[in-house]
C-alpha cells in the first residue's frame, strides 16, 4: 500500500517506520503524503491501536531532513505553499487523539526533527544527533520547527540551535527538554513501547481530551483554560468516567 513507510502492529502499538534508508529516510513529498494518509485513516480508525511510534529504517537516521532536490527551484509562492502544506501534515500528528512518540534512532535533522517535534513525546538513542541546519541553505525551518522547538527548550536554546545550524547530541537534548528519555539503541523501541503501555490502562477518551487541552494552551487562537473546563465537564458524561469511578470505589482495575 505504501512505498516509503511500513506499519507494523506490536499488540496495541503501531510502529510506523520511514523506510528510505538509502536516502537516510529523507522526507520527500510522497513520504509525507503517506504519513498523513496513515494518520488520517488506519491509525485513527483502528480502535485496537492505542498509540503510535514513529522511527526510521536502518541504524543511521531517524529522518535526515527533507528531500532538497524536490524544492531547490521553488519560487517564493511555491515555498510558502510547501510550508503551509507541511504544517498541515505535522499538525495532524500534533493533534492526533492517541499518544504518538518519536523513537529517534540516529540523525533527526531539519524536517526530520520537525517531524519528531510534532509527536507528543520523544525518546532518543544515545547516539542520536538532532539539529535544524536550514540556515546553511539560506532557509529557516518551515514545518513548525521555529515554534515547537521554542515551546520545548525556550527561546534562547531554540535560537542557538536554529541560528548556528549545529547538531546537538542526545545528552544535551535530554538536558534541554527536547527529548523525554535517552536509551541504548537496542532498547529504543522497547523503552518507547513501555512508555506507551503506561497509558494503555487509562481511559482513551481522557487521553484524547488531555492532548486537546494541552495543545489548546499552546495555540495562538485557542484558550487552554476554557478547553480544560469544557473537556473536564464533558468527561462526566462518558462511560469511561463511570467505569473509572466505580473501579476506584470497588478497589478493582478499570476496564477501559
Amino acid at each position: 500500500m505504501y512505498n516509503n513507510i511500513k506499519i507494523q502492529l506490536l499488540d496495541q502499538t503501531a510502529l510506523l517506520e520511514i523506510d528510505r534508508p538509502k536516502y537516510l529516510n529523507a522526507l520527500n513529498r510522497e513520504t509525507l503524503e503517506e504519513i498523513e494518509h496513515a494518520f488520517q485513516h488506519e491509525l485513527l480508525s483502528n480502535t485496537d491501536i492505542r498509540g503510535v511510534i514513529i522511527t526510521g529504517a536502518g541504524e543511521k537516521a531517524f529522518v535526515a531532513g527533507a528531500d532538497i532536490k524536490e524544492f531547490m527551484k521553488y519560487s517564493t509562492e511555491e515555498g510558502m505553499a510547501l510550508a503551509k502544506w507541511g504544517h498541515g501534515v505535522m499538525n495532524r500528528i500534533y493533534t492526533f487523539p492517541k499518544p504518538v512518540i518519536a523513537a529517534i534512532n540516529g540523525y533527526a535533522l531539519g524536517g526530520g526533527l520537525e517531524l519528531a517535534l510534532a509527536c507528543h513525546m520523544r525518546v532518543a538513542s544515545n547516539s542520536a544527533k538532532m539539529g535544524l541546519p536550514e540556515v546553511s541553505l539560506g532557509l529557516i525551518p518551515g514545518y513548525g520547527g521555529t515554534q515547537r522547538l521554542t515551546q520545548l527548550v525556550g527561546r534562547g536554546k531554540a535560537l542557538e540551535m536554529i541560528l548556528s545550524g549545529e547538531m546537538i547530541d542526545a545528552e544535551d537534548a535530554n538536558q534541554w527538554g527536547l527529548v523525554n528519555y535517552t536509551t541504548n539503541s537496542d532498547e529504543l523501541i522497547s523503552k518507547t513501547t513501555d512508555l506507551l503501555k503506561k497509558m494503555y490502562g487509562k481511559s482513551a477518551h481522557a487521553i484524547a481530551a488531555a492532548i486537546k487541552a494541552v495543545n489548546a494552551g499552546l495555540g495562538k487562537d485557542t484558550d487552554g483554560y476554557e478547553e480544560e473546563i469544557r473537556s473536564f465537564g464533558e468527561s462526566f458524561g462518558t462511560p469511561d468516567f463511570h467505569e473509572g469511578v466505580d473501579a476506584f470505589l470497588t478497589k478493582r482495575k478499570p476496564n477501559f
